[in-house]
Formats: C-alpha cells, structure tokens, sequence
C-alpha cells in the first residue's frame, strides 16, 4: 500500500481529452520523460493508487495528455476529473523535482527549528504579501512564520520535514 509519506503531489487531472481515455495532467514537472515505466499516484476513495501511464503527449508547457493503462474512454477518464496527482518520491533521482517545489508543496511538512526544536505541521501558505508565510500549527493555535530560502537548513521529502533556522524572537509575534 502507497502512504502519503512515500508521495509528492506534481498536479492535478483536469478533465479528459478525447473519447480515447486521455485526460489532461496540469503540471510543472516533466517526471514521465524521466522513468522507463512511469506511473503516477491518485487518491481514489481515500486511497493512494498507482496508474501507468501508457502514453503521453505535451499539449503545452504545463499540460501533458495522458493516457493511462486499461482507461479506455472518455466515461472512464471522467473519474479521474480534478483529482490531485502525485509522483513516488523513490523514483526521483538526483533531486530534480525537489528543486521546483513550490511553498504550497510544503503543506503537510512538519516545520523543525534548529535551536527550538518541532514547531508543528505546516497548514497553509500565504504568498499574498512581500513575505511569504507558513501557517503552523502549534499545539492547536495558528503560528504565521515568514519563510525564505536562507532559513532552510534541510527538506527530508521521506520524512516530509523542513528544518529551518528561524530569526530570535519570530515566534513570540
């Protein structure tokens, strides 16, 4: 069974293309043109999925049609209509795809402080200001942190961790 620790989101299915089964993957990342077999992860009723990917084919820089294995129509390609895709972490290689990740790919990620310790889960990002913000919770109350990357000390994408060295006094705001 795929844990969600094991996973990182890459996109969404958007709709389906065709009445072949093709569905349209919006994404940032080119992780098919890097394994010999790719497959991509769903979350199907609670459940992560693996799906192979019998063909594809970019439609733009950021939409790649997708034909999956054993989905044949456009009935069947429906199901799959604005579900979050993620890719396995284990077949990532050199850390291509981690060097693109978003701050909202950090949702999730339990936020460590070098001199602090675990602060708490990251919840929500707020990138509507000059500085970009994590929302945290700690021990049930909301902790806003600015985020940059010359805080991050290390990003464990298995443990989904970040360790960071936070400004004194950051969190008494």
């Amino acid at each position: 069974m795929i844990r969600e620790e094991e996973v990182i989101k890459i996109g969404y299915f958007a709709k389906p293309h065709g009445i072949k089964g093709e569905v349209s993957l919006v994404t940032r990342y080119d992780v098919l043109d890097a394994s010999a077999e790719p497959y991509l992860v769903c979350d199907m009723e609670g459940i992560l999925v693996p799906f192979y990917v019998e063909e594809y084919r970019y439609k733009t820089d950021n939409v790649i049609l997708v034909k999956l294995e054993n989905i044949n129509d456009e009935v069947a390609a429906a199901r799959f209509a604005n579900k979050d895709v993620f890719y396995p972490l284990t077949e990532l290689e050199g850390g291509e795809l981690q060097k693109e990740l978003a701050w909202e790919d950090f949702i999730g990620y339990t936020v460590i402080d070098t001199v602090l310790g675990k602060i708490g889960p990251v919840t929500d990002v707020d990138e509507s200001t000059m500085n970009v913000l994590f929302s945290i919770d700690r021990e049930g109350k909301e902790v806003l942190i600015p985020v940059a990357e010359e805080f991050i000390e290390a990003a464990d994408h298995t443990a989904r961790s970040l360790t960071l060295t936070l400004p004194e006094g950051v969190l008494d705001l």
